[in-house]
This record gives structure tokens, C-alpha cells and sequence, in this order.
């Protein structure tokens, strides 16, 4: 479910859900304090999104399983699996009604398959080398939930009704954490999930309204279980970062995305909403950098095709893990935000007339896996001689460094990285990429929308003369 405080968003449901979240909790400057360290595999990984209704004809976990060895091709290593439990039919929206509003917690949907198959799922996953992370919905459940039964937790009006954690969320009911009850219970049916499934960890839907004692409680728990498990906070709320959650989306950064490619902001607005969010966030926070997930039309409607791949090669050289969403990897542009949630659209997996962007990505994942420069918080941003169109920065450790040259405009421009040595540095071929003839650094020629990386061995870890080095 959508819960972003802090995007600017001009979509009037969007702009209630500010104000309400505005309410809900005040930050904290936690600046000052080192967040939690995160496990290897998510550091240096890269996140799959998969709703499972739309990622095969079949529409079932079966559907996943049967895909599995093309997403270990792709080079992903985690996947997100969106809810898989029984959808509530009272005040049900659409069709097939909102993966987000959950029947019963510990039952999988019928139309999913069962429980086993979900099993097999993460366990045919395992075997490839992959990790697997459930949608945990802890805010709210269907109004026809099983857990009605109890009273005690829910969220009661002033006239003693259930109700909604959001007015405009009708098909949902918001669960109350007052209870030690209801509490317990949570955590009893995440315990299920990792013992019965083995799954790696939780993506947590609007985490910043749940209590974050909430969170400590369950953390504490589930690490009895499974030392290494992985909480992403769907959330930009600084203090989750401290001490319960591994990684949180990188809203700020998706509102300036959409603010340049919508309404053409400076590209400069790309290293100061990064600054901004490393004030306030905890040192070597880690986020989950997106520009295309189910709570968004597709990255190509918003952005172009061209447009949308240049997004995505800031996602994935930036620091932080990048998000791949169900389809992306082939340039699909079926309808995913709003009320394609709630009905079935198929990915077109053979879309015509669309680059090689498969074999792109595929190139892209595998820089990560290659460089360990890309997996740390060091970005040393480089000014050029058009920053309000491109963006230009170093990734760096003591074995390698890499240039990333983005141009986030649709016009072809000449420009000069403000770089002292460019010797050794050389552009790494990424399969699938017709590049102009950019010329020899610190000159280079860009067409529309065009991008270039390049590669050089480590001179030093010191910094570079002109460069703004940032290491949180």
C-alpha cells in the first residue's frame, strides 16, 4: 500500500495520505547514530518484485517456480514475492480485489495454490542461489478477516466502529497495536512463515504505521530463528534504520525522478534530494532505489522507454539495491498502479519493437556482482559543464573505480566532467547498447537520454582534487 510522507505528489488520494502520515509520527534525528549493518547478500544484491497474478497466464506460485531459472539467468538474487494470502470479498475493490487486503495470514490464496507450493517456491530459489522475502501486510486486514473473531485488534472510531487506518483505504480495517494480543499473535505468524517456508525475510507495507516498538518485538524474535533475516521498510522514516530494519525505499528520490521526467526539474535535483536524505538518515543507511514498483504506472509510461533505462542505470550505480518490478527487465508497460492492482494484467513478456534491454539489465546486475565499489556508501559526485540535464559521479573502493555519466534530457549535448585524471579510464560494454562516439574524457558527446560508464583500477582512495566526497 502507498504510505510516503515525504514524496511530493500532485494526486489528491496521494496528498490525503501526506497529511495522514503527517499525523501519525513525528521524525527523529538519528543523523548522529550508525544504522544497523545489513547482510552481504542484500548489500551487494539485487530485489525482484513479483506479483504473482500478473507474472504468468497461470497467475499461481506455480507460475513463479516455473520462471525461477530465468530470473537466476537475469543475475537477481532476492525476490520480493507480493502478498499470497486470501483476499477479503466485503467492500472488495475490482475484480480480484487487493493483494493488500488479507483474509487470513497464515492461508495462501486458492487461486495462488497452497501452502507446499509456496514452500517448493522458496525451496526450488534456495537451490539457485537466491533468497526470498514475503510481503508482510501488518497494518490493516480484510473487514472480513478471521481475525475478526477478536475485536480487541482493531483500531475502534469514537462511535466504538472498526475502521479504516486511511479513509480512502474502504476495503481494509486497521489493526491495533495496543493489544498485547494482537502483538503476540503477529509474531507467532511471522514465526510460521520462517519454519514452515524458510523464508529470508519480510518486506513490511506501510511500516512507518505500524509502531516501531512493534518492530523491535518482532525483530528480537524472528533473529532467535534466523540470525540473518532481511526487514525492508516500506517507509522513509530515518529512526526504522537504527536498529530493526535493513533497508527502506528511496522515496525522495523517486519524487525528484518523476519531477525531472514530468515536470522537467533540474538533473541537479538528483544529488541534492541524495543529500538531503544522507542528513537525514542514519550513517550507512541503506535504501532500496527505485523508479518502478506496483504503487506506479510503469517506469517507461512515465518516463519513455529511453528515459526509463537512464533511471534505472542511476539506480543501479548509485549505493543502495535496486529494484527490478515484474516485467521491467523486458521493457513491459501493462498497467500496474492504481486499479491494476485490484484485476489481472498479464506481462507481455515479447514486446515489440523494444531493445535488448533483457541483456541490459542482465549487464547491469552483473557490474554488481563484479565491483564491490558499487556495494559500499562512497559517492563522489562530479560537477560538469550542464548539470541542470546531466549527472555525473564516482563509485569507488581500493581495487576499482567507476565514472557514471547519465544525460536526463531528451537533447543530444557535448559536456566536460569535471574530472583532474581520466587516465586509464575506459566505457564498459554493456550488452544490448548502441553508444554514440562520446569522444575522449573529460569531453564527451551524449545523445537524448543517453548514459556511459567507465572503469579504471583504483588509483587511491584518497580524494581526488575537485571531487565532493561523500562517505557516510
Amino acid at each position: 500500500m502507498k504510505f510516503h510522507p515525504l514524496r511530493k505528489i500532485s494526486v489528491t488520494f496521494a496528498a490525503a495520505l501526506v497529511l495522514v502520515s503527517m499525523r501519525v509520527w513525528a521524525e527523529v534525528d538519528v543523523s548522529g547514530i550508525t544504522a544497523r549493518p545489513s547482510p552481504d547478500w542484500l548489500r551487494s544484491g539485487t530485489i525482484y518484485e513479483i506479483f504473482p497474478r500478473d507474472f504468468s497466464v497461470a497467475g499461481n506460485l506455480n507460475g513463479v517456480t516455473a520462471k525461477l531459472d530465468e530470473l537466476h539467468s537475469l543475475g537477481v538474487n532476492i525476490l520480493w514475492t507480493m502478498p499470497i494470502h486470501p483476499i477479503g470479498e466485503k467492500f472488495r475493490k475490482g475484480e480480484f480485489g487487493s493483494p493488500y487486503s488479507i483474509k487470513d495470514y497464515y492461508a495462501v490464496d486458492p487461486n495462488y495454490g497452497t501452502v507446499n507450493d509456496y514452500k517448493r517456491l522458496v525451496s526450488e530459489a534456495h537451490k539457485r542461489g537466491m533468497k526470498v522475502i514475503m510481503d508482510l501486510v501488518a497494518d490493516h486486514t480484510a473487514w472480513d478477516s478471521v481475525m475478526m473473531k477478536s475485536p480487541e485488534f482493531y483500531k475502534h472510531d469514537a462511535q466504538g466502529k472498526m475502521m479504516p487506518p486511511v479513509p480512502e483505504w474502504t476495503d481494509v480495517a486497521a489493526i491495533n497495536y495496543g493489544s498485547p494480543a494482537l502483538r503476540q499473535y503477529m509474531i507467532a505468524m511471522l514465526k510460521y512463515w520462517i519454519q514452515t517456508c524458510d523464508v529470508d525475510g519480510f518486506r513490511c507495507d506501510a511500516a512507518a504505521m505500524v509502531p516501531t516498538g512493534f518492530w523491535v518485538q518482532a525483530r528480537a524474535t524472528l533473529e532467535k530463528i534466523k540470525p540473518d533475516i532481511m526487514l525492508l521498510a516500506e517507509a522513509s522514516k530515518p529512526e526504522l534504520l537504527t536498529n530493526v530494519f535493513d533497508i527502506d525505499y528511496s522515496w525522495p528520490l523517486l519524487s525528484t525522478m518523476n519531477d525531472i521526467f514530468i515536470h522537467n526539474a533540474p538533473a541537479s535535483d538528483i544529488r541534492r534530494s541524495w543529500e538531503d536524505s544522507r542528513l537525514r538518515f542514519p550513517k550507512g543507511a541503506l535504501h532500496m532505489r527505485i523508479s518502478d514498483d506496483h504503487d506506479e504506472s510503469r517506469a517507461v509510461a512515465r518516463y519513455g522507454l529511453n528515459g526509463a533505462l537512464a533511471a534505472s542505470v542511476l539506480m543501479f550505480t548509485l549505493d543502495g539495491v535496486p529494484l527490478i518490478y515484474n516485467g521491467m527487465e523486458v521493457g513491459d508497460a501493462t498497467e500496474s498502479g492504481g486499479d491494476a492492482l485490484f484485476d489481472k494484467q498479464n506481462i507481455f513478456w515479447h514486446p515489440k519493437e523494444r531493445p535488448e534491454l533483457r541483456s541490459i539489465y542482465h549487464d547491469l546486475i552483473q557490474l554488481r556482482h563484479q565491483y564491490a565499489a558499487l556495494h559500499n556508501s562512497r559517492v563522489d559526485w562530479l560537477h560538469n559543464s550542464d548539470e541542470t540535464k546531466l549527472v555525473t559521479f564516482l563509485r569507488a573502493d581500493d581495487k576499482d573505480e567507476l565514472l557514471v555519466v547519465i544525460n536526463f534530457s531528451n537533447r543530444p549535448l557535448t559536456d566536460k566532467v569535471d574530472l583532474k585524471n581520466v587516465d586509464g579510464f575506459v566505457p564498459v560494454k554493456i550488452s544490448g547498447v548502441q553508444s554514440s562516439d562520446g569522444g575522449p574524457l573529460p569531453m564527451s558527446h551524449l545523445n537524448g537520454f543517453e548514459w556511459r560508464i567507465y572503469h579504471r583500477a583504483s588509483i587511491s582512495m584518497h580524494p581526488v582534487p575537485g571531487l565532493a566526497v561523500n562517505e557516510h
